[in-house]
């Protein structure tokens, strides 16, 4: 008869919920009573999250079993470290604490399906020598924070179909279905409206029914499992045009939606359908997300994963993609810099132009430069070449400064104090100001005084003689 009595294995909830997600510690206790000293091999108590699928199909000879298991994770602890010459442990009361840290990263929700499972476990073992082991095992109720695109999923869904029926004469049955939200959760109440045109003479029945669809995926093969969650019928239509609205809603023991595990995919939609006696039922699918109450209460922009709200992964605030300071993307560059070491605003290499440039950059140079680097000796053209701005500065390259009512125009990173007109042809916009704001252009110093005759063409371009042999 085993010594060891009153097994207990007890962790702290964190949550109402009760429930644990990527990150979280659970915390807790294992407790026993010894009837007698003990020699024990080791306690430990561990925590792991796994997957597992299992069906058959065919008959007979052809009968073949399908599995697959994928492990998510595993953290251990001893509470009496393994020893294999064993440890005494005193007759009496024992109370060992635990500390099991749930790693990041992106885990499914616990699922329990036909032919399949997501299961996270808490499991407390005492071994000894000779002897069955002792093991105390609960279930965690895990939550994955991982719902990518949220904040995005917010806001109605819609879909149309349509249909032709009959056979000598084309009838057509039009149908439009939206949804008033795309992310529920448990309890959740769905409004819904459809709009049916029907200029056949058949009789048909609105349907809705929200949906549940479970993939099981074991290497090659997969099995497939469609269920109803609820259902409403509406009133029989003739030929007319009809709006049909209503509301169904979630029942509080739905299956949250899983779309992070490989071998177990659960999604769920709203299905809008028109049953036709002798005919196949036109159907709309608008696509849902159900998540626990907890994450569906989330705004968008939240922080929906086990990172910090902005961040897009394990990386300091405002990085994207890397490790990178905060305002750098793609690279470790200084903040500001898009993909190159240069500097804030320049996008390209440097300039040793002697002139002053421009007052915007909009080329991949640094300021003032127009194109390639150049290494011209003459001032910039009057009217930018390429896709940069236009001078603001009052008189700059001798136009007057603009009028005080005409407003700025900072979109882009222009500060062009012009109004922005469609280019055509292709050219900037810059380059043809509205007739109302045409300035003038510098003219040229004239060649010859008023009244003065001009140069003979001789004296300009003399004769060039003949050259004989």
């Amino acid at each position: 008869m085993s010594p060891i009595k009153d097994f207990k294995l007890m962790y702290e909830a964190l949550n109402k919920y009760n429930t644990f997600s990527e990150g979280d510690t659970v915390a807790g206790m294992v407790t026993f009573t010894l009837t007698e000293q003990t020699k024990v091999k080791s306690i430990f108590v561990k925590v792991k999250g796994e997957a597992h699928v299992h069906w058959t199909d065919g008959t007979g000879e052809r009968r073949r079993s399908h599995n697959a298991h994928r492990k998510f994770f595993k953290d251990k602890e001893y509470l009496v470290t393994e020893n294999a010459e064993g440890t005494e442990l005193p007759k009496g009361d024992h109370q060992y604490k635990f500390r099991l840290k749930i790693p990041q990263g992106s885990f499914p929700s616990s699922f329990k399906g036909f032919h399949g499972r997501i299961v996270y476990t808490l499991t407390a073992k005492i071994s000894r020598s000779w002897h069955l082991p002792s093991v105390e095992q609960t279930v965690l109720n895990f939550m994955s924070r991982a719902l990518p695109h949220l904040g995005q999923s917010m806001g109605p869904n819609c879909g149309s179909v349509g249909k032709e029926v009959g056979v000598f004469s084309k009838e057509h049955i039009q149908m439009s279905a939206t949804v008033d939200k795309r992310v529920c959760s448990p309890g959740d109440t769905l409004s819904f409206v459809a709009k049916i045109s029907n200029s056949s003479s058949k009789k048909m029945k609105p349907k809705f029914s929200v949906e549940q669809r479970t993939m099981y995926r074991a290497h090659a093969s997969h099995k497939l499992s469609v269920i109803s969650v609820c259902k409403m019928v509406g009133d029989t239509l003739k030929q007319s045009e009809e709006t049909v609205s209503g509301q169904l809603k979630i029942p509080a023991d739905v299956i949250s939606s899983v779309h992070n595990c490989d071998i177990i995919t659960v999604e769920h939609y709203l299905k809008v359908y028109l049953d036709i006696s002798f005919s196949v039922d036109p159907e709309v699918k608008l696509p849902l997300v159900i998540v626990p109450f907890s994450l569906a209460t989330l705004q968008p922009g939240g922080a929906a994963g086990p990172y910090p709200a902005g961040a897009a992964g394990p990386y300091p605030a405002g990085a994207i993609g890397g490790p990178y300071p905060a305002g750098a993307i793609g690279g470790p560059y200084p903040a500001g810099a898009v993909g190159g070491p240069y500097p804030a605003g320049a996008v390209g290499g440097p300039s040793k132009s002697d002139f002053p440039p421009p007052a915007v950059a909009m080329g991949p140079y640094p300021a003032g430069a127009v194109g390639a680097p150049s290494y011209s000796d003459f001032p910039p053209p009057a009217f930018p070449t390429g896709s940069y701005g236009v001078p603001t500065a009052p008189g700059a390259f001798g136009y007057p400064a603009p009028g005080p009512t005409q407003p700025g125009n900072t979109a882009g990173g222009y500060s062009n104090q012009w109004p922005q007109q469609v280019p055509p042809y292709g050219f900037p916009a810059a380059a043809f100001p509205a007739p109302s704001v045409q300035h003038q252009g510098p003219t040229a110093p004239p060649q010859f005084q008023q009244g003065e005759d001009p140069p003979a063409y001789m004296s300009l371009y003399p004769p060039i003689p003949d050259k004989k042999n």
